[in-house]
């Protein structure tokens, strides 16, 4: 494979204020997600003139349960301006839910610029005046030191990541951030996969897709004793963007991961830690009743949002001098009676 460049000629890069924007919702915790994704979407944007894209796991071997929506949940998105794309699992499914977003972008329209955002996640400002370079993909780099762990005596950063870019003809040195010193784990490339963006959805998901599978099946030694799971697509995902000539996102993308849109993950943790605008967007969106009646289906939403028991987390805690550690964070809302998912 062509080695390839982290600094493109911009003047060239493709740009689009109507993109398809994905998400993956199935039965159970998804779906209501995907609800409040879309409801935020329609709040925070409503001059977007994009589609919102909806992909949904189809019945197969790799489910025990039937995956797809109840029918008033679909009824709820389309109502939303959703758009339902069915898709079939042929390699993660229930087992590592996570791939799901890979094999998803194998169903959606060839050639068309996506967006992906985890479902997770609500729109809090115009994502319709981001100028997202899709000839250029990039990801959140709202992440943490997850992956590699680094042994004494094992390989180090260097030599973990430089292994897989070997592995698929890639080049290493254009990865790295050479700001930062020398086996410091942000010198290397590394993505939340929250959210991620390219010029062509079913290329980028074959190429997602092989190098995910090629990393489980056959990985280089260096990675042999290193931990796959939950991390698989996380460790793929900057593989695939570089291969693809992108890379970091650069800061007029900064939105992405602060004013523009919000990663929440876990309810208690979003009313914990997350601004005063995306809490406000939470339950502006979620206010007409025909939102609200299907969302209060699901515990967590219906107390934390509607019955005031996200305020009381709120109350917890000074968003100015949030803990660091992430589980000081979970502790204190488990010792006041407030925890869910």
């Amino acid at each position: 494979m062509t080695k390839t460049s982290d600094s493109p000629d911009t003047a060239t890069l493709r740009t689009t204020t109507a993109p398809n924007v994905v998400i993956v919702a199935q039965d159970g915790r998804l779906a209501y997600e995907a609800i409040l994704f879309a409801a935020s979407l329609r709040h925070s944007d409503p001059d977007f003139k994009g589609r919102l894209l909806v992909a949904e796991p189809q019945p197969g071997d790799l489910w025990l349960d039937d995956p797809r929506l109840k029918p008033h949940i679909r009824e709820t998105l389309e109502a939303l301006g959703a758009e339902i794309v069915p898709f079939d699992c042929q390699q993660f499914g229930r087992h590592y839910p996570n791939g799901n977003k890979i094999e998803a972008l194998l169903a959606l329209p060839e050639g068309e610029p996506f967006l992906f955002f985890d479902t997770d996640t609500v729109i809090t400002g115009k994502l319709s005046e981001l100028p997202i370079p899709y000839d250029r993909p990039s990801a959140s780099m709202k992440r943490e030191n997850t992956w590699p762990t680094i042994e004494l005596y094992g390989p180090g950063y260097t030599q973990t990541w430089k292994s897989l870019y070997d592995k698929f003809g890639l080049d290493f040195e254009a990865s790295l951030d050479l700001s930062q010193p020398d086996e410091y784990w942000q010198r290397y490339m590394y993505f939340n996969a929250g959210w991620f963006f390219g010029p062509c959805p079913r290329e980028f998901g074959r190429r997602f897709k092989d190098y995910a599978v090629a990393i489980h099946h056959d990985g280089p030694e260096e990675i042999v004793c290193q931990t796959l799971y939950p991390w698989l697509d996380q460790i793929a995902l900057p593989l695939v963007i570089s291969s693809f000539g992108g890379g970091r996102p650069g800061p007029e993308l900064d939105g992405l991961d602060s004013d523009v849109s919000c990663h929440w993950r876990i309810l208690p943790l979003a009313y914990a830690r997350e601004s005063d605008k995306a809490i406000e967007v939470i339950e502006a969106a979620t206010a007409p009743n025909k939102i609200k009646k299907v969302l209060k289906e699901y515990d967590p939403m219906k107390r934390m949002i509607f019955q005031g028991r996200g305020q009381k987390v709120r109350a917890l805690f000074d968003r100015d001098n949030l803990p660091k550690k992430e589980q000081a964070i979970r502790n204190t809302i488990k010792r006041e009676g407030f925890w869910m998912r």
